[in-house]
């Protein structure tokens, strides 16, 4: 079974970035917006890590924080979109492990879930997603994808980039989710530098099978993945 954690966040979209971020890393995500249902989730299952939002609709995350130390000594990361010290000091002092301050990226979430589950003692690198997907088997163990059976020549932006295609077949990814998901720095790269790496994705899985198109563009959106 995948490590489960639980995420308590009101806001759907934040919660789908979270979902889909734990989901590359191989954890199972349980999300609920409010603090009641969330606190009968965690009651009824069983869970490595909380991702708690701080602003919740029917409670604090404050509190939900001092219930849940009650009875649990489970990791605890905090979301919030205040920016104050005192707040921040308050929720490590009542027994939260670690706080992300939004706009956060997925990869600074996945990294902090990490290190809050190796410095807890729990299983901190979870099994490998490596599934295979239409012409497409990955192995991200070794960093390799194969194409038709044939393992095709990546940089590291290209395995990104093709990685974050297979995760989501079929998925239209715009070009500033896939900067987000793919560059160290995404805030530093611009357009142009994706359609160019998507260029010579294209042209290495062409030499391969010259009569597909895997990638396909979505004119005035992004890319997406042909599942074929």
């Amino acid at each position: 079974m995948l490590p489960k954690i639980l995420l308590i966040e009101d806001e759907p979209s934040i919660a789908d970035n979270i979902i889909y971020a734990l989901k590359t890393e191989g954890y199972e995500t349980v999300w609920h917006p409010t603090a009641s249902a969330a606190l009968a989730a965690f009651e009824a299952g069983t869970f490595c890590l909380v991702v708690l939002d701080i602003g919740l609709p029917d409670r604090s995350g404050l509190e939900v924080c001092r219930e849940l130390r009650r009875v649990s000594s489970v990791p605890i990361i905090f979301v919030t979109a205040r920016k104050d010290e005192i707040d921040r000091v308050v929720g490590l002092e009542i027994g939260a492990d670690d706080y992300v301050v939004k706009p956060f990226s997925p990869r600074e979430l996945s990294a902090r879930v990490k290190a809050v589950l190796r410095r807890s003692g729990q299983l901190a690198t979870p099994p490998p997603v490596a599934e295979g997907v239409g012409a497409f088997a990955m192995d991200e163990e070794r960093m390799e994808i194969r194409y038709e059976r044939q393992p095709v020549p990546l940089s590291r932006y290209e395995y990104r980039l093709l990685k974050t295609f297979l995760e989501r077949p079929g998925k239209v990814f715009s070009r500033d989710e896939l900067m987000e998901r793919a560059w160290d720095e995404p805030g530093s790269s611009m357009d142009r530098t994706v359609d160019a790496h998507i260029k010579t994705l294209r042209a290495k899985l062409h030499a391969i099978n010259p009569s597909a198109e895997p990638i396909r563009t979505h004119r005035g959106v992004g890319y997406a993945l042909v599942n074929h």
